[in-house]
């Protein structure tokens, strides 16, 4: 058996994998997000649950959002009981067995690249786009994170001044604390953001999208600038790492017109005469990341 844990901002999500990767066992749970004790005492029960039931004590992979400073203390926006503590190690310690730790992009960029959506590439960038922005490269199936463990965090290149002038859009802070972050506009709430820029009406983003498709002058505005600034920043990616495939996952991708649109707007921020790779739904759905945490444990090079 394999374990793979996804901490996620309002979910934690718990796998008990096979060792073909089959999931045998599923369990998700809300995360403690203010409260770190709490926070190790949830993956604690979940570990000691499987072990259980199954007699034994498999090897445990955990994906974790946000970054890690050069001490080794997580850095996590949306889990503020999370930062600044050394996730992988006290989480070891609670469950008394070695754990394998990546930022939880990066593990789902690692299990679309193995057996996923960009199986059959060479190089791949995965990308989470939903309440967050960030991405995870994969280089002949190995996780490229970086010297800072920095790599792939689209969603906090900064917004191009063309585009900020051509819609004339204020800056707004990014969760981050910098300014002007992509994230702040294409993520969740930064499309909502968006929206209201344009004088949408809409709740969320699925009725965002059911406004456009009706033809909404103010929708369809903030969808154009939407997939505009999305386009710019993946250019951005193609430029630096000239990647086989972008994957995308998190709930915008669901969005049809996000997959459908964005190679045409990645296009037009490239050279003349240089097309888009392919950009295309991650196979794994929301379940990728978890599936990467265990492929993380499986002590395969990642």
């Amino acid at each position: 058996m394999i374990y793979g844990i996804d901490i996620g901002g309002t979910k934690i999500e718990f796998v008990a994998f096979d060792d073909d990767l089959n999931a045998v066992d599923r369990v998700r749970v809300d995360t403690p997000a203010d409260d770190y004790d709490a926070f190790l005492s949830v993956l604690d029960a979940l570990v000691s649950k499987a072990d259980a039931r199954f007699g034994e004590q498999p090897r445990v992979g955990l994906g974790v959002p946000g970054l890690t400073d050069s001490e080794g203390r997580a850095l996590c926006a949306n889990l503020p009981g999370v930062s600044g503590h050394h996730v992988g190690d006290d989480v070891a310690a609670r469950i008394g067995r070695p754990v394998a730790t990546l930022n939880d992009t990066r593990c789902f960029a690692l299990s679309e690249a193995r057996g996923g959506a960009g199986e059959g590439y060479r190089v791949v960038f995965g990308a989470i786009l939903g309440t967050g922005a960030a991405g995870g490269l994969v280089i002949d199936g190995r996780v490229e994170d970086g010297h800072r463990g920095l790599a792939g965090e689209y969603g906090h290149l900064p917004l191009p001044a063309a585009l900020q002038c051509k819609y004339d859009l204020p800056v707004r802070r990014c969760g981050c604390g910098l300014p002007g972050c992509l994230e702040a506009y294409v993520a969740g709430e930064g499309l909502m953001a968006l929206a209201k820029h344009f004088g949408a009406t809409a709740a969320d983003a699925p009725g965002l999208a059911a406004a456009w498709r009706t033809g909404d002058a103010a929708a369809v505005a903030t969808r154009d600038a939407f997939i505009d600034i999305l386009g710019a920043g993946f250019a951005n990616i193609v430029k630096l790492c000239d990647p086989d495939v972008i994957v995308m996952g998190g709930g915008l991708s669901l969005i049809d017109e996000t997959i459908e649109l964005l190679p045409q707007a990645i296009a037009v921020h490239l050279f003349a005469g240089f097309a888009s790779p392919p950009v295309v739904r991650a196979r794994f759905g929301d379940a990728s990341g978890v599936r990467g945490a265990a492929l993380l444990a499986q002590g395969l090079p990642v």
